[in-house]
């Protein structure tokens, strides 16, 4: 199953995307929120969910096959300027750093921010050319419960601390130089995708007769 792509690039039109990227495992309520907490906040044409074949840090077993993990996200963008995407199976990139680089190539003209949350920001630092993707993109963090302080004070927080722009400010930040990025104290979530998959095992495991 193929979901939307993004349209060819045109010559005229620059358009700023935020690229929302991540497993989906599922797509939830609290993925939703960020995604609309973009597009307010810095003033975003569209978003492109980019749901990932696989996530290099977590392991294959506990995963939900693509097409199922790109039907939940499709169901949570319900938005006109929100598409979700198989574009980096297409691609064929594993890494984030490979498929930014990718992107850019593929669409010139557009201003692209990369979107994550402050859980991400902490275990950035493990990802592959980690620095090398805060200076080809803005990057727009987001608060999540527990994770902001550590974020905050975190190695790649720290490493770029003077090219941070404040929130208030952060409207513009597709069109500033990387590296560029914003940390939003936005309404905190509490949905994870693990409590969800636990739910949803739970519930199965009742559903089964006991034995006669």
């Amino acid at each position: 199953m193929t979901y939307w792509h993004p349209r060819p690039p045109s010559p005229f039109a620059a358009r700023s995307v935020g690229l929302l990227g991540g497993s989906f495992n599922p797509a939830h309520d609290g993925h939703r929120h960020v995604a609309l907490a973009a597009l307010a906040g810095l003033g975003l044409d569209e978003i492109w969910w980019l749901v990932s074949p696989q996530n290099p840090l977590k392991p294959g077993g506990a995963m939900m096959p693509l097409a199922d993990r790109l039907a939940s996200a499709a169901r949570m963008t319900r938005h006109p300027a929100m598409r979700a995407t198989d574009l980096e199976a297409g691609l064929g990139t594993t890494y984030t750093a490979d498929t930014l680089e990718r992107i850019k190539a593929l669409y010139p003209r557009n201003r692209f921010v990369w979107i994550m949350g402050a859980d991400n920001l902490v275990q950035i630092p493990r990802w592959k050319n980690w620095s090398e993707i805060f200076n080809s993109i803005p990057v727009a963090v987001f608060a999540r419960p527990s994770y902001s302080a550590r974020a905050l004070s975190g190695v790649a927080a720290q490493r770029f601390a003077r090219r941070r722009v404040p929130e208030n400010r952060a409207r513009r930040l597709a069109q500033r130089t990387p590296p560029a990025w914003t940390f939003f104290h936005c309404r905190l979530h509490d949905a994870s995708a693990s409590a969800i998959r636990a739910g949803t095992a739970a519930s199965a495991e009742a559903a089964i007769p006991a034995d006669m």
